[in-house]
């Protein structure tokens, strides 16, 4: 019995000095501030003493009853500052209180009465056998059970002097102290009477005591000008009265055992054992159950709180739902909505292609997949009120939901409870079907309000992914319609090589070497258009880059330009310089610059390509050197038009030409700079990082 009574008074200490600690933290309650704190920390420091002496197995010294003074007379002070200086919170005046016909007492009137009882007390039975009391002495004990009677009338004149308003504030805190004064007046009467302290009442003290904090506590939450910076989380209460509560039914499995165990005989141990065991996994399932958690956080939300949410703490752990990585949005939509009203699951309802509203998620799982018309009068009623329904309020009074008719797949849905739309720009994009709590919540303003705009803050999500989705689909035609563009270009420039060798076949059909140049021409171009096709059936990430010598490629890409007047002259400084590319693509681009050199130089006119190392000294790097005499560009054009797509002076071009040419060199981390005069030429110089494994191995 003695570790019961330390683990009781150990509570209340503790109970108390956290109260007390926010109260001189933070307190607003001006006259009261300092008498509540200071009665908070001697309690605390009476019930901390206490427990150590029941820890020592020690009922009863003399340093623990001049606390028992300090403990009660403390509560007096406040309860005397509370009846003389309270100011009306309505008028902000001084009160005009009285005592019968007399005015409120002082806090010297009240440490007189103290000294009055305690003199009475010790003269008036200077010859009682102590005897009987060996541990606390009689005169003290007259003099306690003076002190809790004296207590018990401040705390009646208190509540009895109040307005009904006041009394609506005060009253949990007059039920606190009343509640303490009163157990130690049955405690100290009980002895008298039996002439024995009850070790049985002394040990409940603690208990008894620390179940006024909370009381306290919501006195202050109550009344307006009782307020503190001090607050404690929601999440804190939580955990705390769960670990309360595991005490009290711990303490109390615990004295049932050892009663078992009393009662027993021989099976007593047995008995005792096989009971713990049981109430402490029967605690356990408790514990993790999820309607008792939830029972839990609707009670101390109910009546320990102002408003039912922690609305940092609710938006916070909605917005980490939402913005989890990874797919399944649309759960995780439910799941977040679901927990603010303890609701185990739902469904998730949104518009498809075809219009209609149909299951595009379930949490834990999808229950139904009927569809709804996005036309229907249920959807059309959501999106014009923008209600959350109760559809255990529609069933019982429907009058409250005029205009509104509930498909028959909702109502004959199993725990079917709360429907809340999910609003987008004021459309309808979807609802969310959520269950039936796992403990009674009672709707009112405050959750329908957090539920309509976590319903929006959730459509902003998926209507997002939902745009995620369709930008990545875009992207991928745009990809293939991009590469579509530059095999449209590069079959252009085929067509064109083929009708100039067509335009000349009629008068050099005789001559050997045209027919040779004829045949490789068309050799090529055959199997050009076999690459582009097969470009156009898979994705240009399966090219897989290769050491090339640049001469090598320079040369094939004039080839294919040997048809053409002028005819470029080449010029290589520095052989078999690779780098590393796609030979196809190099070449396209390399031949896209020398066609649009010959096509902007007059047939008397010149174009030179030059392969050799960069003149400014980059060492790790060829130059491919385009030069031609022809028409040259001004710099506003070069600035705003020559690398922009689709943009085009040829009145049979695309545009894309110089766009690819530079996308592709860059991609292989080189660069193309363009110098022009307007009558005079363009120079075009491709800059490309050497390969330098390819290079070493050459050396070598």
């Amino acid at each position: 019995m003695i570790n019961i009574a330390a683990s009781s008074y150990a509570l209340a200490a503790i109970g108390f000095l956290v109260l007390g600690l926010s109260v001189l933290s933070g307190w607003h309650g001006r006259a009261q501030r300092g008498t509540l704190s200071v009665a908070c920390l001697a309690t605390a420091v009476w019930a901390a003493a206490l427990g150590l002496d029941a820890a020592r197995e020690i009922l009863w010294n003399t340093d623990t009853a001049a606390l028992e003074v300090l403990r009660d007379g403390s509560w007096s002070l406040f309860l005397v500052a509370l009846l003389g200086d309270w100011r009306s919170e309505a008028e902000g005046t001084p009160s005009r209180l009285i005592l019968g016909r007399f005015p409120a007492p002082r806090p010297s009137l009240l440490a007189a009465g103290c000294v009055y009882l305690l003199l009475l007390a010790g003269v008036g039975v200077a010859h009682w056998n102590n005897d009987l009391l060996p541990a606390l002495g009689l005169p003290l004990l007259i003099g306690y059970v003076g002190l809790s009677v004296y207590g018990m009338l401040l705390v009646e004149q208190v509540y009895r002097n109040k307005t009904i308003e006041e009394r609506w504030a005060i009253k949990f805190v007059c039920l606190g102290i009343g509640g303490m004064f009163a157990y130690d007046f049955y405690m100290y009467s009980n002895a008298l009477l039996f002439r024995k302290l009850s070790a049985d009442l002394w040990t409940a003290r603690g208990f008894v005591n620390a179940l006024t904090v909370p009381l306290i506590a919501l006195s202050i939450t109550r009344r307006k000008s009782w307020t503190t910076s001090f607050a404690v989380s929601r999440r804190v209460v939580f955990h705390s009265a769960a670990l309360f509560g595991s005490a009290i039914y711990l303490l109390a499995m615990g004295s049932v055992g050892y009663y078992l165990r009393y009662v027993g005989g021989s099976w007593g141990t047995v008995m005792q054992t096989g009971f713990l065991f049981g109430a402490i996994s029967l605690l356990g399932v408790i514990l993790f159950s999820g309607t008792a958690r939830s029972w839990l956080k609707v009670t101390i939300s109910k009546h320990f709180y102002r408003y039912n949410y922690d609305y940092r703490e609710e938006w916070m752990r909605f917005t980490r739902t939402l913005s989890e990585r990874g797919p399944n949005l649309g759960e995780r939509a439910i799941q977040a909505l679901a927990v603010l009203v303890e609701s185990p699951g739902g469904t998730l309802w949104q518009r498809d292609a075809g219009g209609r509203f149909t299951v595009m998620a379930g949490w834990p799982t999808v229950d139904t997949h009927v569809a709804e018309p996005a036309n229907a009068p249920f959807c059309r009623f959501l999106e014009s009120t923008q209600w959350v329904v109760d559809v255990d309020e529609y069933v019982a009074r429907p009058d409250k939901y005029e205009g509104l008719a509930l498909p028959e797949w909702l109502l004959d849905a199993p725990r079917r409870w709360l429907v809340v739309p999910l609003m987008l720009q004021e459309k309808l994009f979807g609802f969310v079907v959520l269950q039936r709590a796992r403990s009674p919540v009672k709707l009112n303003w405050e959750i329908i309000d957090l539920l309509e705009i976590a319903g929006s803050q959730a459509a902003s999500y998926l209507a997002q992914e939902d745009a995620a989705n369709a930008l990545m689909v875009a992207r991928q035609f745009e990809s293939f319609n991009r590469m579509s563009t530059f095999v449209v270009h590069d079959l252009k420039n085929l067509v064109a090589q083929l009708s100039l060798m067509n335009a000349n076949a009629e008068k050099h059909k005789d001559n050997p070497e045209f027919q040779r140049d004829m045949l490789e021409t068309l050799n090529h171009s055959v199997q050009k258009m076999k690459l582009l096709l097969q470009k156009l059936s898979r994705s240009e990430n399966a090219e897989k880059p290769q050491p090339l010598a640049v001469d090598d490629v320079v040369r094939q890409a004039l080839a294919l330009k040997s048809a053409f007047e002028p005819h470029p002259q080449l010029l290589v400084e520095q052989a078999d310089l690779r780098v590393l590319a796609d030979r196809e693509r190099l070449e396209r681009v390399l031949g896209h610059l020398i066609q649009n050199a010959i096509e902007a130089t007059p047939r008397d006119g010149n174009v030179l390509v030059r392969v050799a190392r960069p003149a400014d000294g980059r060492e790790n790097a060829v130059e491919i050197e385009i030069t031609d005499t022809g028409e040259g560009m001004t710099e506003e054009f070069i600035r705003e038009r020559l690398f922009k797509p689709f943009d085009s002076t040829k009145s049979a071009g695309m545009g894309i030409g110089v766009f690819e040419s530079r996308e592709y060199i860059t991609e292989l981390g080189g660069a193309l700079e363009v110098t022009s005069q307007p009558g005079l030429g363009t120079t075009f110089k491709v800059v490309l990082p050497l390969h330098r494994v390819a290079a070493a191995a050459t050396i070598a």
